[in-house]
């Protein structure tokens, strides 16, 4: 079994050259990918800054994979006015902004897990005109994962988005983990952890299948994305053949590719 894993922040597919999100400049930069599973971060429905775009919906036309699911972290614009989500349905027909998984494998079953967001304010800096060091309020998170029908059969793919906060986001890393363990093995995690590669692979006690810097994207000095496999079941996946981050035309984090088999 070829299985190509990818996982991207797309920083709701603005470019940092001009400042614009331009729907075939995503589309491109999702083509390019050429994934058969890809997990996506900070990632629009209905937002007015990115053309009032399913942003998951046009990855998956890029790439042609049939299935694909978008799970809202909150309602509304972050770093502006936004509520967390009360349940599944919520926030249909509103601005939301979460995370989305595409695979080009049938999908057997999803699971949303939701995390509470850190109780206390952090410094983050945020890029750009305008930015520097800012006291942020953390947002809720979400972990969406899938249950896929492989030729070699049921793998789990999980896709999520951690705290900025330090800490926090450990214990999130540790809750994502113990969620996925109801879910068939093989499984893999695919995302923004906000963790550096050494703490993600020692809290989770997962295998990093790629380590590689992911961001900043034009020199990449820190590793946030990864790709990371439960070491049970780990012996039915495939062995790692390539790991790439290519440079895209969009966000300010690098892609993460991972090829087995």
């Amino acid at each position: 079994m070829h299985v190509r894993l990818a996982t991207f922040n797309l920083l709701h597919g603005r470019s940092l050259t001009d400042g614009l999100v331009d729907p075939d400049r995503l589309t491109a930069a999702v083509t390019a990918l050429d994934a058969d599973v890809l997990a996506l971060q900070e990632v629009d429905r209905d937002q007015s800054r990115s053309g009032n775009l399913d942003l998951t919906a046009v990855a998956a036309r890029a790439l042609g994979a049939p299935e694909h699911r978008f799970a809202a972290a909150v309602v509304g614009t972050p770093g502006e006015q936004f509520r967390p989500l009360t349940h599944d349905d919520d926030g249909h027909g509103e601005p939301c902004y979460g995370i989305g998984l595409v695979s080009r494998h049938p999908v057997r079953s999803w699971q949303v897990t939701r995390l509470r967001p850190a109780p206390v304010r952090s410094p983050v800096y945020v890029p750009g005109p305008g930015g520097g060091l800012i006291l942020l309020r953390d947002e809720p998170r979400v972990v969406l994962a899938a249950v896929l029908d492989t030729p070699h059969g049921p793998l789990t793919v999980a896709a999520t988005h951690l705290s900025f906060v330090p800490g926090w986001n450990a214990l999130q890393l540790r809750r994502v983990v113990r969620a996925l363990r109801a879910l068939p093995a093989p499984r893999i995690l695919l995302g923004d952890l906000n963790l550096p590669a050494g703490p993600a692979a020692l809290l989770s006690r997962w295998r990093p299948l790629g380590r590689r810097p992911t961001y900043p994207a034009g020199q990449p000095r820190v590793q946030l994305d990864h790709i990371l496999a439960d070491r049970q079941g780990l012996d039915r996946l495939p062995p790692v053949t390539a790991v790439d981050t290519p440079l895209s035309a969009i966000s300010d984090h690098r892609p993460l590719i991972v090829d087995l088999g």
